[in-house]
């Protein structure tokens, strides 16, 4: 589709981050079996979840709009999802904890590039004058940011701690 204004580069943009969460859901499941930490494993389901919701409202804002969110491919999450497991889950890993430490990393950049998504999408609504579609993009938003902090709490807290121990 060829994007004319900033409306078709909105809706682009929402099916590029529909797609990027479809795809970083399953790895984001792979990372929370392989954490040793239970704090992590917590904090990934609780992340799995968030992103859920946000499919969800990323599916509705393009419903909203009359377009399929499916059929796009996130290349860039494709290259982070690509990553994520080969440098978390299917890595040779001698300390568990030094997996915890690589699953955090990993997870942050697929979360960060979410982040960066969402408060695009957010102020393209906002131009747009699409208050209600900014307003659940400002939620999603938060929310990432939030399990962001949360996961660098757990990194600063304790799992960075441990693989430097090599407990």
């Amino acid at each position: 589709m060829p994007v004319k204004d900033l409306k078709d580069l909105y809706l682009d943009q929402l099916k590029d981050l529909y797609s990027a969460c479809k795809q970083a859901m399953p790895v984001v499941t792979e990372m929370g079996r392989h954490a040793r930490s239970r704090e992590l494993a917590e904090a990934l389901i609780a992340g799995n979840q968030g992103i859920a919701r946000g499919i969800e409202v990323l599916a509705e804002l393009c419903e909203r709009h009359d377009t399929d969110p499916t059929g796009e491919l996130c290349k860039g999450m494709e290259g982070l999802a690509l990553e994520a497991r080969r440098h978390a889950v299917e890595a040779d890993f001698v300390d568990e904890d030094a997996q915890d430490a690589a699953i955090i990393a990993q997870y942050q950049r697929m979360v960060h590039y979410a982040i960066a998504g969402y408060g695009c999408l957010r102020s393209f609504a906002s131009r747009l004058d699409f208050a209600d579609d900014a307003a659940a993009l400002q939620e999603c938003l938060d929310h990432t940011w939030s399990g962001d902090r949360h996961m660098t709490a757990i990194a600063e807290g304790s799992v960075n701690e441990a693989a430097l121990d090599g407990k």
